[in-house]
């Protein structure tokens, strides 16, 4: 009864396996079969530039080690270095005005939008529902193309397209007269 409680402890991992203990009781001795081997050392040329080709054989886990055939190889070659250029510097463009009367002027929005030309969607008197379906839309539009939305006024929002700018002076005449 006592060994059938001891095997379930175990089991659980609630008492010491001694038998597992047993085999890091003894440290390693060095093996016979290894034995060191003193190399002479070259100097190392850090400013050298080692341009080399590699050529690998792909090996196929079908193919048997007797009867193996070597496909062509694949050439590599040494990474090259990267060229860095800076972005190209944002465009200014002039605003387009949308004052949409229903649904389907999203089209438009979408359009000008696309072309990289900012959108002014002016809302102002729409019926509710109408102008929160057309903000979700343009909201939609500027997240997939990576524009910006910005609200000017209550009920007109400017779209930004992506590497477009819009003039300070534009940006002063919308917040003065928006819709204009």
């Amino acid at each position: 009864m006592a060994s059938l409680l001891k095997r379930t402890m175990l089991y659980l991992g609630l008492a010491p396996d001694e038998e597992y203990d047993s085999a890091y009781d003894d440290p390693p001795g060095p093996d016979p079969e290894v034995r060191m081997v003193n190399r002479p050392t070259q100097p190392s040329q850090p400013d050298a530039v080692v341009n080399r080709t590699v050529r690998a054989v792909p090996i196929t886990a079908s193919a048997g080690i007797a009867s193996r055939e070597v496909p062509d190889a694949v050439e590599l070659r040494p990474m090259r270095s990267s060229v860095v250029r800076p972005l190209p510097k944002a465009a200014a463009a002039k605003p387009h005005t949308i004052a949409p009367s229903s649904f389907n002027a999203a089209q438009e929005v979408g359009d000008r939008f696309k072309q990289n030309q900012p959108v002014i969607l002016n809302l102002f008197g729409l019926d509710r529902d109408l102008a929160r379906r057309l903000i979700d839309f343009a909201s939609g539009v500027c997240y997939a193309l990576g524009g910006q939305m910005e609200k000017i006024t209550n009920g007109v929002y400017l779209l930004i397209p992506a590497n477009v700018e819009v003039s300070p002076e534009d940006r002063r005449r919308l917040s003065e007269r928006p819709g204009s």
